[in-house]
């Protein structure tokens, strides 16, 4: 049986975090990024190139781990500049990663080591969720979000488009997080964060000066 090609998008730690995974399940010819510091190199043995590049792999499935509190909206650009169709965005979730029977994972969507997933919850396409998180039942995560290691979303939480959740943060059951906010590392979410807001802290509060 022929292994699917799979080809990354972004050189960083999201992808080395992910890589050995990704190989077991996928055989992987190159990995794609714009940065100066990746022209021309390699890791393991893979060639790193330019974006531009997506279109020399027509039967490859792709999937982008580009993320951080500094790009995270940006995401949903590369993929209206890949332009390939959503059917071609791989699904890889780790080995060590449990999903429920009951709950839906996206196209585009990767899910970390330890990763928990329970039960009638939904994960859009595009979302990445790192190591040891847990997703309660019916949460909803929207697509291009991204959740950090160790988060912890109660049940009945709302992840809005394009979010991102801090590492080691706790959202309460029922909280709505808006379109593109921002919580930072170890925030504990009580109350619903407007679209496009920073907030931080236990109780986690918008920041001041924080651009939305």
């Amino acid at each position: 049986m022929m292994t699917t090609e799979l080809v990354p998008i972004g050189m960083s730690g999201n992808c080395l975090e992910l890589f050995e995974a990704m190989e077991a399940a996928f055989r992987i010819p190159a990995i794609l990024d714009d940065a100066e510091r990746h022209r021309g190199t390699t890791f393991a043995g893979i060639p790193i190139l330019p974006l531009d590049h997506s279109t020399n792999y027509p039967g490859a499935e792709f999937l982008i781990l580009v993320g951080s509190s500094k790009n995270h909206r940006t995401r949903k650009d590369i993929v209206t500049r890949i332009g390939v169709r959503q059917e071609r965005y791989a699904r890889v979730l780790h080995p060590e990663a449990s999903v429920s029977r009951f709950s839906e994972i996206g196209r585009g969507t990767a899910l970390y080591s330890g990763v928990l997933v329970t039960s009638n919850a939904t994960v859009g396409n595009h979302v990445l969720i790192m190591p040891r998180s847990i997703v309660h039942h019916d949460v909803v995560i929207e697509d291009f979000a991204i959740v950090g290691a160790g988060v912890i979303l109660a049940g009945g939480v709302r992840v809005g488009h394009s979010c991102y959740i801090g590492s080691g943060s706790a959202v309460r059951d029922g909280v709505t997080i808006g379109e593109g906010a921002l919580v930072g590392m170890g925030s504990v979410v009580v109350r619903d964060v407007p679209p496009g807001a920073v907030v931080a802290g236990n109780p986690a509060r918008p920041l001041r000066g924080a651009g939305g």
